[in-house]
C-alpha cells in the first residue's frame, strides 16, 4: 500500500473513532439547544454523558429484537441474556431519561464503533496483506463478532442498534447456535437470502450500517473501486438484509474510496448528492445554497453553527439513511479541509451524530491523510477504549 494511501487509510480510521466519541454524550439530542444547556456550552472536546437524556426512548425499545417493544410479537429478551449482559435494567427501568450510553467515560467509543474495531482487528490478524478471499475473511469476522457480542464485559455501551438485536434474535433460536466462522457465515447467508425476499425491516435501513461497512472499504482501499463496493455491500447484506439500503452503501463506498485515493472531497460530495437516490441535481443545489448561507458567518461563530443545525434538521437528523447521508454530505461539503471544525459541528448538530459522525470522520480524515496531514494529535490521545487497538492497526500494512 503506497505511502499516501496508507496515510489516508490510517487517518480515515482514526477519524471515524474521533467523531463517534466526540458525539457520544449528545447522541440523539434532537433539540440542539439541549446540548448547550446540558453541557454548559457547545461541545469543544470529549465529555462523559450526563446521567439524564432529554429525548431517550430506550425504555420503548424492544429487548427481544428490532424496533420498539410494542411492534410485532413478544420475544424473549436478548438484552441481559445473549447480548448486553448487565444492561437489561436500564432498558426496563421506570426512569425514562436514562442515557443511551450511561456510565461511559469521556473519549469512549459506542458499540457500533467497537464492533468496527473488532472487524478491523480480525482483518489485521487473519489477512494482514489483504490477499485472502472475501468469504474467508467474512467467516473470521462473523465468528469474532458473535464472540464479541455474546461475551460479558467486552464493551461498555448500554445501547445496541436494531440490526444487532435482529441478528441475535435469529441466532439465539438456531439449534445449535453457530459459533465457528463457517457456521456463522452459513447462518448469516441463509438468513440474509430469506430476509431479502420478505418485507423489509426499515429499522435497518439506517446510517449506522456504514459503521461496520467502513472496515471493508478501508480493507479494499488498494483494490479497484468496483471491487471495494462489491466487498462492502456483500458484507452489509449479512448484517442489514434490506435491499433499499444497498445503493446508499454503494454511494458512500465509492465516495470514500475516491477520497482515499486523493480525489477532491468537495467534488466527490457533489457527485454523491447528484445521485438520483439522494435527489439529483436539485438536492445538490439546495445543499450548496445552505452552504453559501453558512459561509456568510465566521467559521467558529454560533450563527454559523445554527445554520448547520437547521440544515441537518431539514435534510435529516434521524438515523434513516437518505436523510442522514444527506446531512453527512452537507457537513462534508462545509468542512472538507477542516477536520476539527467538521467533527465538532457534527457533534453539536445533535440527532444521529455518532454513526453519521463515524462516516463523516472517516471522509474528513481520509482527505486530510491523502494530503499528507495527520489528524490533530489531541483527538487521538483523548480516545480511551479504542486507542490501543488503533495504534496497533496504524502500523504500515
Amino acid at each position: 500500500m503506497g505511502g499516501n494511501l496508507h496515510q489516508a487509510r490510517k487517518e480515515a480510521m482514526w477519524g471515524m473513532f474521533v467523531a463517534d466519541a466526540l458525539s457520544m454524550p449528545v447522541h440523539w439530542y434532537y433539540t440542539p439547544e439541549d446540548i448547550k444547556s446540558g453541557y454548559g456550552g457547545w461541545l469543544t472536546g470529549y465529555r462523559a454523558p450526563n446521567k439524564r437524556h432529554p429525548h431517550c426512548i430506550l425504555s420503548l425499545s424492544s429487548t427481544g429484537g428490532s424496533g420498539r417493544s410494542g411492534w410485532g410479537s413478544k420475544s424473549k429478551p436478548l438484552i441481559g441474556s445473549v447480548i448486553l449482559h448487565d444492561k437489561l435494567k436500564y432498558w426496563t427501568s421506570a426512569d425514562t431519561s436514562t442515557h443511551y450510553h450511561q456510565g461511559m467515560k469521556a473519549g469512549e467509543s459506542t458499540l457500533n464503533s467497537m464492533v468496527a474495531l473488532q472487524i478491523l482487528t480480525t482483518m489485521h490478524r487473519v489477512d494482514p496483506d489483504c490477499t485472502h478471499a472475501d468469504d474467508t475473511v467474512r467467516a473470521a469476522v462473523l465468528e469474532d463478532y458473535v464472540k464479541f457480542m455474546t461475551t460479558p464485559g467486552s464493551h461498555n455501551d448500554t445501547y445496541a442498534e436494531s440490526f444487532h438485536r435482529a441478528f441475535f434474535k435469529d441466532w439465539a433460536v438456531t439449534d445449535p447456535q453457530p459459533r465457528s466462522g463457517a457456521d456463522v457465515l452459513k447462518f448469516a447467508e441463509d438468513r440474509s437470502a430469506k430476509k431479502m425476499k420478505g418485507i423489509e425491516d426499515h429499522q435497518l435501513s439506517v446510517v449506522g450500517a456504514l459503521v461496520p461497512a467502513l472496515p471493508w472499504i478501508l480493507r479494499s482501499a488498494g483494490k479497484s473501486e468496483d471491487e471495494c463496493v462489491k466487498s462492502t455491500v456483500d458484507f452489509v447484506k449479512l448484517t442489514h438484509p434490506v435491499p433499499s439500503l444497498f445503493p446508499y452503501v454503494e454511494i458512500y463506498a465509492r465516495l470514500l474510496h475516491r477520497v482515499l485515493h486523493g480525489k477532491d472531497l468537495r467534488e466527490e460530495v457533489k457527485w454523491a448528492l447528484e445521485r438520483k437516490e439522494l435527489g439529483g441535481s436539485d438536492k445538490y443545489k439546495m445543499v450548496h445554497g445552505l452552504k453559501e448561507k453558512a459561509d456568510g458567518y465566521r467559521k467558529d461563530s454560533e450563527e454559523r453553527l445554527r445554520i448547520h443545525q437547521q440544515a441537518t434538521s431539514m435534510l435529516g437528523s434521524a438515523c434513516y439513511i437518505e436523510g442522514a447521508l444527506s446531512s453527512l454530505l452537507y457537513l462534508a461539503l462545509n468542512y472538507a479541509d477542516d477536520f476539527d471544525g467538521g467533527v465538532l459541528a457534527n457533534a453539536n448538530c445533535g440527532g444521529e451524530n455518532c454513526h453519521r459522525g463515524s462516516a463523516l470522520g472517516a471522509l474528513l480524515g481520509a482527505a486530510r491523510g491523502a494530503s499528507g496531514q495527520p489528524i490533530t494529535q489531541k483527538w487521538k490521545d483523548g480516545l480511551t477504549t479504542a486507542k490501543e487497538g488503533l495504534i496497533h492497526l496504524s502500523k504500515p500494512i
